[in-house]
């Protein structure tokens, strides 16, 4: 018991020296990526990756530390949502099946947003069915051909590499025939094309590939072993959108305190919703933060899947009831229907949404992206609650021999 108190303390104060390293250097730079580099050279991107990768090789509820000293000193650490299909996502994949040689290539200039990323998962024909795709692969010798389609890729007009999971055999039932690549969104044959959204932005696209070559050091795994790193960045995935720990106050609910403040309003029954609302945000960000506490290192389970269906469900129901206290005003729309596609924005959680018409648009994709509400409380029925699967009858078929519409 002593002995695992002074490894915690000795672990705790390498942390804090670090910190107070960093935040004494964000006062002699104003170039917040130069910071997030420092940031990443001292181990402190994520503690618990290993040094030299951006870490310290310690428990990762260390990070905690790290965030909450970072926001205290007013730090922006929006790194991680502008990215975060990187940092979020990526970079936990790429540490757990990466090369040594991926890992000292991608991660710093990822942390630093100097390299954006994207992930290509959905198609036309396969969303929450993602093993059903047919984006194929094929070996010509020194590396892989890749030609099909893909949609919903946020961020892939910005994006530097992409995540791509395709088909590289028809002849075997539909989870054990695909492989994973990194992709150079650079790539000749590599087209994207912005899909318009009911905001009128284009965060999303859709991506094309034709005859686009991929080299082999640009495999993330085995060959035929894409599923498996699939559900990795799945789970990474689903806690990068609802398993944050956000500043107290924050998010929809603090948007919805702001928005009773401005219209000065003051009813019992708008401020007993309100409470409601805020108190429910606030059970999920303990949750998270106990969960942040406890987490080991690896692949998150599919505890992951509560915290991003709760956060999707919440943000939903507050910018529902956000257009409920603007009134009439609800019907307007201030920032219009012009097709625009965002840049980076290392200023707000929003990706430059602010007015609640758009954030109330923008929230009924979350119970969508990263996994539908409906296929998270499968995961939580089959997997944390020990229910039984629903039949999969297509389970040991060849893909090539499954009927497709």
């Amino acid at each position: 018991m002593v002995k695992t108190e002074t490894k915690h303390s000795d672990a705790e104060q390498l942390v804090k020296s670090r910190l107070d390293e960093l935040v004494k250097f964000r006062s002699e730079t104003d170039d917040i990526k130069e910071f997030w580099g420092k940031q990443f050279d001292l181990g402190l991107a994520w503690v618990n990756y290993p040094e030299g990768a951006g870490g310290l090789g310690l428990n990762p509820k260390y990070q905690l530390l790290i965030t909450e000293t970072l926001r205290s000193e007013g730090i922006s650490q929006q790194n991680r949502i502008a990215n975060i299909l990187g940092i979020g996502m990526a970079a936990p994949t790429i540490i757990e099946y990466g090369t040594p040689e991926q890992i000292q290539k991608y991660l710093r200039p990822m942390f630093t947003s100097d390299e954006v990323w994207c992930q290509m998962f959905s198609e036309p024909g396969s969303g929450s069915d993602l093993a059903s795709l047919s984006t194929k692969a094929v070996d010509d010798g020194d590396g892989f051909i890749v030609n099909g389609q893909k949609v919903w890729t946020t961020l892939g007009h910005l994006a530097k590499w992409g995540l791509l999971v395709t088909r590289t055999d028809p002849n075997v039932p539909k989870h054990r025939g695909l492989t994973f690549f990194i992709v150079d969104m650079e790539s000749d044959g590599v087209e994207v094309r912005p899909l318009r959204q009911i905001t009128g932005e284009a965060e999303f696209n859709e991506v094309y590939f034709t005859d686009v070559k991929i080299p082999k050091e640009n495999l993330l795994g085995n060959v035929g072993d894409g599923w498996r790193v699939s559900l990795a960045v799945l789970m990474n995935e689903r806690v990068a959108i609802g398993g944050n720990v956000r500043e107290r106050g924050s998010g929809a609910p603090g948007h919805l305190v702001q928005l009773w403040k401005d219209n000065g309003l003051d009813d019992p029954v708008t401020r007993d919703k309100l409470v409601s609302l805020w108190i429910e945000q606030e059970s999920v960000r303990l949750t998270n933060i106990r969960a942040f506490e406890n987490r080991e290192k690896g692949t998150p389970g599919p505890e992951g899947s509560t915290s991003k269906l709760h956060e999707a469900e919440i943000n939903k129901a507050s910018y529902e009831f956000g257009m409920e206290m603007l009134g009439n005003d609800a019907l307007l729309f201030p920032r219009g229907y012009e097709l625009t596609q965002p840049d980076l924005n290392f200023e707000n959680e929003s990706f430059g949404f602010t007015d609640t018409q758009s954030l109330f648009l923008r929230s009924r994709a979350n119970s969508i992206e990263g996994g539908t509400s409906e296929i998270m409380r499968n995961i939580i029925a089959e997997r944390v609650l020990g229910l039984p699967s629903e039949p999969k009858l297509d389970k040991d078929k060849a893909w090539k021999d499954i009927p497709r519409s």
